[in-house]
């Protein structure tokens, strides 16, 4: 990581941590900054210098625009690429693990890298979410009826959505800034927006995973969401959640006024939501790493020891579709001698 304190705070240093932190219960961890020096984590230039490459460790690495110098850094030594957003343009060297958290990253990297080994491993929810959230509704009524989260969310949810959920009287809260207690404020509110399209598309990267609204639904909410990127792995839309943006503002108001009005018609029932959140909790996580990691303990020393797979550089691919293309012209010409095979 880069650096674990309030500089880099964010929904990626949250998902790193409580990987490592599962991770250390399976096999010894540690984690490494590489910016940011501090007293309770070793500095990564410090350990390259005191162990030459190949190393016994197994690194990870997951922090987007840093991968590539990193992985150069980390060259000669076993190290896996924990892909969270897509979209950041650098390619991978071959033979390098990619454990993607969503099908959308793993769609992503299985077209740019389809020779490299590739798994699936989405991330957990806190235990929190599913110990302490109100997803049965049985915490009594709710003081919020529709909450918003101002971080990613799109102009027209604040400028156009918010105010005209107010102008029908109902209690809207923009959260913005630090909550000490976000599993207490996710089960005061009958509906929760999310939007993240736009934000998104402006970063030039995608969406993850999408924590927030299985948090949301872990707590009981109606999930109104974009559908970009990751997900469009979880909310499967009248379902699960509900899109917004759908259409028209009069219809996202009609449809979120009648979820607060009546949450029990709208979200997903209590039963059908556990079965579906046990599969993103730790200890489901958990065996997840083991089996992963079972398979790394075999895969990873043929890679060091044996020529790996190269998928050909897209310049190649277009040029060798370009001359099929030509060739299938030429043998059309009148007079032209088509090949024959014998």
């Amino acid at each position: 990581m880069p650096g674990t304190g309030t500089r880099f705070r964010c929904g990626g240093l949250s998902v790193a941590m409580q990987t490592a932190r599962l991770l250390s219960t399976l096999r010894p961890t540690e984690v490494v900054t590489y910016r940011q020096r501090q007293d309770d984590h070793p500095f990564l230039d410090d350990l390259l210098r005191e162990e030459k490459a190949p190393g016994a460790c197994l690194w990870l690495v997951s922090w987007g625009f840093d991968v590539p110098a990193l992985l150069r850094r980390l060259r000669g030594r076993s190290v896996i690429y924990q892909a969270h957003s897509s979209g950041y343009g650098f390619d991978l060297p071959p033979g390098v693990p990619v454990l993607a958290v969503s099908r959308n990253t793993l769609g992503y990297w299985g077209d740019r890298a389809p020779r490299n080994p590739l798994f699936l491993l989405p991330n957990a929810l806190e235990p929190q979410w599913l110990e302490r959230g109100d997803r049965y509704g049985a915490g009594g009524p709710r003081v919020i009826d529709v909450l918003v989260q101002q971080r990613k969310s799109s102009d027209y949810v604040l400028k156009e959505l918010v105010p005209a959920l107010r102008a029908r009287g109902l209690r809207v809260e923009v959260q913005n800034g630090w909550v000490d207690d976000l599993v207490g404020l996710f089960n005061s509110a009958s509906v929760y927006l999310y939007d993240s399209a736009e934000h998104w598309r402006a970063a030039g990267v995608s969406e993850g995973f999408g924590l927030p609204p299985l948090e949301a639904m872990a707590c009981g909410c109606v999930v109104f969401s974009s559908l970009n990127h990751a997900l469009a792995d979880t909310l499967t839309p009248g379902e699960l959640g509900h899109q917004i943006g759908c259409g028209s503002l009069e219809h996202d108001l009609e449809s979120i006024t009648a979820a607060v009005a009546d949450q029990a018609v709208w979200r997903c029932s209590g039963p059908a939501l556990d079965h579906f959140l046990v599969a993103y909790s730790e200890s489901a996580l958990k065996q997840r790493w083991q089996a992963l990691l079972m398979k790394l303990d075999q895969l990873m020393p043929a890679l060091q020891r044996q020529s790996v797979l190269h998928s050909r550089p897209l310049w190649r691919l277009r040029l060798h579709r370009y001359w099929r293309g030509l060739r299938r012209v030429v043998n059309r010409l009148p007079g032209w001698p088509v090949g024959r095979k014998r």
